[in-house]
C-alpha cells in the first residue's frame, strides 16, 4: 500500500507539473507577442529569424553612419556657401576699387575690408564639426588646417586624406573634403603659368597674358626636366624673341617675326596668347603655376589695393587688376563646384536612406510573419491548458482524500 501510494503522488505530481509547464509556456509567447522564442519551438524558423534580426542590425549600423555622414556634409555645403557670399563681398569690393576717382585713403579702406575677408575665410576653412574635430584636415583632424603668416600668406597644415563612411552593404561617401582641393587647388585663370611682369622697363603698351597652356605634356616634358620659366623679350621692329631659364646659358626657344597681336605662340608643347601690342624693348617672363589658392587670390588683392592710385605705371596697374579679378571669377566657379560634389553626396545619402527604409520595412514584416502571434489561438490554447490544469488539481485533491472509511 506504501507504494502505491508514493506511486500515486508521483505520477499526479508529474502531470500536474506538466500542464503547470505547458500553461507557464504558453504565458511566455503571450506576454511577448512571438509564438517562436528558442530553436526548440521552430528550428527551421528560429534560423531564418536569426538572418532578419542580422541584417536589421546591419542596417542600423548604416543608419547611423547615415546620418552622421549627412551631417558632415551637410556642414560643408552650409561652409561652402558661405564662402561663396564673402568671395562675392570680396569681388564687389574690387570692382569699385578700380576707379580712378578712388583716393588712397579709399583704397586703404577697402584693403581693410578684404583683409576682414580674408580673415572670414580662415574662420570658415578652420571650422571643426560636432565632435571637435576640423572638417577640411585631411587626416589631420586634430591639427588646425590653416594659418595666417605676417605676410597676409596662408599656410595649410593638413593633407589631402578623404574620410569616407559606409552608409550601405557595397556604398561608402565621403565625409570631408581636404582642404588643399578645396581652398588651394585652384586652377589659374590663365591656365598652367602665372606672367610676371617687369617694372624696368615698365609695361607701357598694358600688354598682357591672356593664356599659357599646355597642350602637349609629352613634348613639354622632353624640354625640360624642371619646370621651366620662360622670358619673353620684344625687340623693334615687330619681333619676339622666347628664351628659357636655362644656366648659365639661356636658350632661345622659338623666334616669331613679324609677331601679330594675337596670334598664337607655339613652342616645347605651349602655346600662349597676348593681349594688346607690346612696344619694342618691353619683356614680361611666365612661371609655372597651374593652380593659385583662395588666399593668394585674396592677398593679390590686398596688395593691389595698399599699392595706391599712382600716375606711373597705370596700364601694368590695369593688368594686374584684370589678372585679379579674372582669378576671382576662377576661384566662384572653383567653389560652386566643391559645393556641388557636397551636394551630390547629400543626394547619394539621401537615397541610401530611402533604400534602408524600404528594405527595413520589407525585413520587419518578413519576421513578423514569421515570428508574431496568433493571439486568438494562443489565448484559446492558453484557456484551454488553464483549464486542464484546474480540472488535474481538482481531481487530485478529490482523490488522495479518500480512504477506507468512504467504502463503509
Amino acid at each position: 500500500m506504501r507504494v502505491s501510494t508514493a506511486q500515486f503522488y508521483y505520477q499526479n505530481g508529474l502531470h500536474m507539473s506538466n500542464k503547470q509547464s505547458v500553461v507557464n509556456e504558453q504565458s511566455a509567447y503571450i506576454s511577448s507577442g512571438k509564438r517562436v522564442l528558442t530553436a526548440k519551438d521552430d528550428a527551421v524558423s528560429f534560423g531564418a529569424l536569426t538572418g532578419y534580426k542580422e541584417e536589421l542590425a546591419s542596417i542600423e549600423r548604416y543608419k547611423r553612419n547615415v546620418t552622421q555622414a549627412e551631417s558632415r556634409n551637410g556642414l560643408q555645403d552650409t561652409l561652402l556657401s558661405s564662402s561663396t557670399d564673402v568671395l562675392n563681398q570680396l569681388r564687389d569690393l574690387m570692382l569699385q576699387a578700380n576707379n580712378g576717382a578712388r583716393s588712397n585713403e579709399d583704397l586703404t579702406s577697402i584693403s581693410q575690408q578684404l583683409k576682414h575677408g580674408l580673415e572670414e575665410m580662415l574662420d570658415i576653412a578652420n571650422t571643426k564639426d560636432e565632435t571637435g574635430t576640423y572638417i577640411f584636415a585631411g587626416y589631420n583632424v586634430e591639427t588646425k588646417p590653416f594659418s595666417l603668416q605676417p605676410d597676409n600668406t596662408v599656410i595649410y597644415n593638413g593633407d589631402s586624406g578623404v574620410r569616407e563612411l559606409q552608409i550601405g552593404k557595397n556604398i561608402t561617401v565621403p565625409i570631408n573634403q581636404a582642404g588643399d582641393k578645396v581652398f588651394e587647388a585652384v586652377d589659374n585663370a590663365i591656365g598652367d603659368f602665372s606672367a610676371i611682369y617687369n617694372a624696368s622697363p615698365a609695361n607701357t603698351s598694358g600688354v598682357s597674358v591672356q593664356s599659357a597652356q599646355i597642350v602637349d605634356r609629352g613634348l613639354y616634358n622632353s624640354a625640360t626636366n624642371t619646370p621651366n620659366d620662360y622670358h619673353f623679350s620684344f625687340t623693334a621692329p615687330d619681333t619676339l624673341t622666347v628664351t628659357d631659364s636655362a644656366t648659365p646659358t639661356a636658350n632661345v626657344v622659338t623666334t616669331v617675326a613679324p609677331y601679330v597681336a594675337g596670334q598664337t605662340i607655339a613652342f616645347d608643347g605651349i602655346e600662349v596668347q597676348l593681349n594688346g601690342n607690346p612696344l619694342p624693348g618691353e619683356s614680361f617672363s611666365i612661371s609655372p603655376e597651374p593652380q593659385i589658392s583662395i588666399f593668394e587670390t585674396i592677398k593679390s588683392s590686398i596688395d593691389w589695393l595698399d599699392a595706391g592710385n599712382t600716375t606711373i605705371g597705370t596700364e601694368q596697374r590695369q593688368v594686374d587688376f584684370d589678372t585679379i579679378l579674372g582669378q576671382f571669377n576662377k576661384v566662384l566657379d572653383h567653389i560652386t563646384f566643391k559645393r556641388a560634389e557636397a551636394g551630390i553626396n547629400l543626394q547619394q545619402i539621401e537615397r541610401q536612406k530611402n533604400v534602408h527604409l524600404d528594405t527595413e520595412l520589407y525585413l520587419h514584416q518578413g519576421r513578423a510573419r514569421i515570428e508574431d502571434l496568433d493571439f486568438a489561438e494562443a489565448i484559446s490554447g492558453f484557456e484551454q491548458s488553464k483549464i486542464a490544469l484546474q480540472a488535474a488539481q481538482q481531481t487530485f485533491s478529490q482523490i488522495q482524500g479518500l480512504n477506507l472509511f468512504n467504502y463503509i
